[in-house]
């Protein structure tokens, strides 16, 4: 089973095989620093790209991510853009050999910032499939490569990403200062973590990873006291390049960055086999993902180091998880047909009768033609004991279903 579709921008490709990666460069006449917003769909950032001066598309933004890359290679193979190389990269669960094409000398434009000579990676087959996982139409993802020169704070309340160069930067008032590591263009902290009432806490090494949608993810016996907690719900904790994480879902008892404590945290657990080749991890124990980064205010300061936290009124809310069983994917041409994929086995949504392949045409009053699975998702999220009525399509039949949510983990 999958216990819900979150997504894991990661691989693993080494960054001697590539050839020098040119910076980008803010546009004069826009002052010290520039503005980009951005759509936070699925606890995802996705900013606006302009693709060979001309063609708009949308990017992930990705501190997670080496290099800049796109996962639809017909836009490519469309405009004739010739491969200069191929590549064998390693998707997330470290198992699976995947090809991914070299093009070079690509101008790539995100607001005022310009990038006039990338070197890109091009997926051999769309191994995310966005659409189908977030409900939006996404090109590719934006990794460090493009941004790594600059001082980047992520409001993701304003929904805009800063860019300042560093000489204009000054350390802002009323943040945390808390010291990172980058190692490849990407940011490493060191957290604090207990996972059960009655373990010590243990320091792990992290990755500040934007493209990652879920809260944290912890990679089992990475180190000597980290285990899984005694309640977990078994099956695919997420997807990532190369197909399906396997894994579990548990809570973590607290979860400490810096100053800032965070309590029952919803925590994804992966098992690496003693036959995998770990040294692409860099040492770490697992990642921290938006659904805790999006409690603060972040700003990373690359060329110093040094990570820059202040919470929001969101920090205190507490790590909820989808309370239906429903586990969903969008298609159609406006992404809001709504297909069941698979369910979690004894959740309300099984009990009330749901099969696989059902497709949702209203929640409650809404229909689905007004709501994006984004919308759906916080409905399914709701209080326990909260009911939701469904209207499903199956085959010829169309039927009424009620559920009352409750917690699965």
């Amino acid at each position: 089973m999958n216990l819900r579709l979150l997504i894991c921008l990661c691989f693993f490709l080494p960054a001697s095989l590539l050839p020098a990666q040119p910076g980008s460069i803010i546009a004069s006449g826009t002052g010290k620093r520039i503005e980009i917003p951005f759509q936070y769909e699925n606890n995802f950032i996705i900013v606006e790209v302009i693709f060979e001066w001309l063609f708009p598309m949308k990017f992930i933004f990705d501190t997670g991510a080496e290099h800049t890359i796109i996962t639809k290679k017909e836009i490519v193979e469309t405009l004739d853009i010739p491969y200069v190389r191929d590549f064998k990269i390693i998707g997330s669960d470290m198992k699976q050999e995947l090809v991914a094409h070299l093009i070079s000398g690509i101008p790539l434009q995100v607001g005022s910032l310009y990038a006039p000579n990338q070197n890109l990676l091009v997926l051999d087959d769309d191994y995310f499939r966005f659409e189908e996982f977030t409900g939006v139409n996404v090109h590719g993802i934006l990794g460090a490569n493009f941004f790594r020169s600059y001082v980047v704070k992520i409001n993701y309340q304003k929904k805009v990403l800063t860019l300042e160069l560093p000489k204009n930067f000054d350390p802002p008032e009323r943040f945390t200062e808390i010291p990172v590591t980058i190692f490849k263009n990407k940011p490493y902290l060191i957290v604090k973590t207990k996972i059960g009432a009655d373990s010590s806490a243990i320091n792990l090494k992290m990755l500040l990873d934007t493209g990652a949608s879920l809260s944290a993810l912890f990679h089992v016996k990475t180190h000597p006291r980290l285990n899984m907690p005694v309640n977990v719900l078994k099956g695919n904790v997420g997807k990532g390049l190369g197909g399906y994480l396997e894994g579990y879902l548990g809570r973590a008892k607290s979860l400490s960055i810096g100053d800032f404590h965070l309590n029952e945290v919803l925590t994804n657990f992966q098992e690496l086999s003693e036959s995998m080749d770990t040294s692409s991890l860099n040492g770490r124990h697992g990642i921290l993902g938006n659904q805790i980064l999006e409690r603060f205010q972040v700003v990373i300061n690359y060329p110093e180091e040094k990570l820059y936290l202040k919470p929001t009124k969101q920090f205190y809310k507490k790590f909820t998880y989808d309370r239906s069983g429903l586990i969903l994917v969008a298609g159609g041409y406006n992404l809001n047909n709504f297909v069941v994929h698979e369910l979690v086995p004894g959740s309300p949504a099984e009990q009330a009768g749901i099969k696989t392949g059902d497709i949702i045409k209203r929640v409650n009053w809404i229909p689905h033609w007004a709501m994006s699975l984004d919308s759906v998702s916080k409905i399914l999220k709701g209080k326990p004991g909260k009911k939701v009525k469904l209207k499903i399509k199956r085959g010829d039949e169309t039927l009424c279903i009620k559920l009352v949510l409750r917690d699965l983990i």
